[in-house]
C-alpha cells in the first residue's frame, strides 16, 4: 500500500467512528435481506402454484354447475352464451361438458358371490378429462363389454356401508375390475342389456362415466327427450385458488367444489404479505442508502480541512475519489454478498422443510434472485459515485 493510502486510510478511519460504520451496515444490510427475500419468495409462490411438480390433476379440474336456488329449479342447464363464457376467461385452459344420459338405467352383478342391484344414471366426458391412463375408453355394439368409470368413493361407500348393512363381502378395487355386470338401458323402444365392466376409479368426477360413444348411441335410441341439454361441465385450470375464477363464478350465480378454490382468499392474504414484505424492503433499502452516503459525507466533511491540504500538495481529486471509491464500495458488495448467502440458507432450509410435506420448491434461489442482488449493487455503486463526486470535486469542476 502506497504512503498516501496509507495516510489516506488513517484520516477516514480516525473521522468515521467505527460504531457509526458497523450501524449503518447492520442497517443496510437487513434492507438488502428483506427485499430479496421479498423476490424469492413470489417466486417461491409462483412456484407452487404453477410448477408440474406441485400441480394437483384433481385440484385442477373443476366441475362446475348453476348454484340450486329456489329461483334456479327447474332451469339448472347451462346456454351456450354462459359456456362461451366460461371458455374466454384467462384462467380456463379447457372445458369439457358432462353430457347425461336421457335414459333410464340399471346395473347389477352376474355372481351370486356378489348379488348388487341398482338404477343408475350415466354421464361422459371427453377422454382428455378422465384421470385415467391407459384405459380403453371406447365403444361400439360388437364391443364385450362398456367401460365404466366410478367415483372412489363410491367403492368406499359400498365397502364401509352398503355391504355392513347388506351383510354383503368387502371388496378390492382389482376384484371390482374383474366382475361382469348386467347393464340395462330402458327408453321408448324399449330395453337392451350389455356386459359392463369397471375399468377404473376417478377422484376427478363424481359420477359413473361410459364413452362418448355409448352415450350418443342411447340417447339416440332410447331417450324420450331429444333436446340435448348440458348442467355441467368441467374446466382444467392453471390455478383454482385464483381469485378471479372465484369472483366470476360468484357473479354467475355457478359454483364448484368450494375445497379446491377456498384457497383464494388465503392467496390474497400471501400476496398481501409478500408484497408488503417487499415494499418494506424497497423503503428500508431506499433509507439505508441515505444513511450511508450521509455517513461518507460527514465523513469526507469531519476531515476536509486535511483533504484540502492534501490536495494543495498535489494530490488530485480523481485520485481521492478512487481512493474513496476502493474504501466504501467493497463494503457494500460484502453487505450483498452475505444478505444473498443469507437468503441462499434460508431457501435450502424451506425446501428441506416443505420436502417432508410433499410440497416441492427448488432449493436454489431463483435466477431473478441473483439478479435483483447485481441491481442493487449497481444503485449502491451510482449512489455511492454521485455521494463522492459532490463531496471531492468543487462544485463548477468537472
Amino acid at each position: 500500500m502506497s504512503e498516501l493510502n496509507k495516510l489516506l486510510n488513517k484520516l477516514i478511519r480516525d473521522n468515521a467512528g467505527k460504531a457509526k460504520l458497523f450501524t449503518a451496515m447492520v442497517g443496510l444490510t437487513i434492507a438488502i435481506l428483506l427485499l430479496l427475500i421479498s423476490v424469492q419468495l413470489q417466486l417461491n409462490f409462483n412456484e407452487l402454484l404453477n410448477s408440474k411438480n406441485n400441480k394437483d390433476s384433481i385440484a385442477n379440474f373443476l366441475i362446475i354447475n348453476k348454484e340450486i336456488t329456489d329461483a334456479s329449479l327447474g332451469n339448472t342447464q347451462l346456454d351456450d352464451s354462459i359456456i362461451n363464457q366460461i371458455k374466454g376467461q384467462s384462467f380456463v385452459e379447457s372445458v369439457g361438458l358432462l353430457s347425461p344420459s336421457r335414459f333410464k338405467a340399471s346395473i347389477e352383478s352376474n355372481s351370486s358371490q356378489f348379488p348388487f342391484y341398482t338404477d343408475i344414471s350415466f354421464e361422459t366426458v371427453p377422454s382428455a378429462f378422465i384421470d385415467l391412463q391407459q384405459t380403453n375408453w371406447t365403444w361400439n355394439e360388437q364391443s364385450p363389454y362398456v367401460p365404466i368409470i366410478i367415483p372412489t368413493l363410491f367403492l368406499d361407500f359400498y365397502n364401509f356401508q352398503f355391504s355392513l348393512s347388506q351383510n354383503l363381502p368387502q371388496i378390492t378395487p382389482a376384484i371390482v375390475k374383474m366382475v361382469l355386470f348386467k347393464v340395462t338401458v330402458y327408453g321408448k323402444n324399449g330395453s337392451r342389456s350389455f356386459n359392463g365392466k369397471i375399468v377404473g376409479f376417478s377422484d376427478r368426477i363424481a359420477s359413473m362415466l361410459v364413452p362418448p360413444e355409448f352415450m350418443n348411441w342411447g340417447n339416440n335410441l332410447f331417450a324420450a327427450d331429444t333436446k340435448n341439454q348440458v348442467s355441467r361441465l368441467i374446466i382444467k385450470t392453471k390455478d383454482p385458488s385464483n381469485p378471479n375464477l372465484t369472483k366470476f363464478l360468484k357473479q354467475h350465480q355457478l359454483t364448484t367444489d368450494t375445497d379446491k378454490t377456498r384457497f383464494s382468499k388465503y392467496r390474497k392474504v400471501v400476496d398481501t404479505v409478500v408484497k408488503l414484505i417487499g415494499v418494506a424492503g424497497f423503503i428500508l433499502f431506499i433509507f439505508s442508502i441515505f444513511i450511508f452516503t450521509l455517513f461518507i459525507q460527514i465523513t469526507i466533511a469531519n476531515c476536509k480541512e486535511e483533504i484540502s491540504l492534501l490536495i494543495v500538495l498535489g494530490i488530485s481529486p480523481n485520485q481521492l475519489r478512487k481512493f474513496l471509491m476502493g474504501r466504501f464500495f467493497p463494503i457494500y458488495c460484502w453487505l450483498v454478498l452475505i444478505a444473498t448467502i443469507i437468503v441462499m440458507i434460508l431457501q435450502y432450509l424451506l425446501h428441506i422443510n416443505l420436502a417432508k410435506q410433499l410440497v416441492m420448491i427448488s432449493p436454489f434461489i431463483d435466477p431473478i434472485t441473483l439478479g435483483s442482488a447485481l441491481m442493487v449493487i449497481l444503485v449502491i455503486w451510482w449512489a455511492n459515485k454521485s455521494t463522492i463526486q459532490k463531496a471531492v470535486y468543487p462544485k463548477n469542476a468537472h
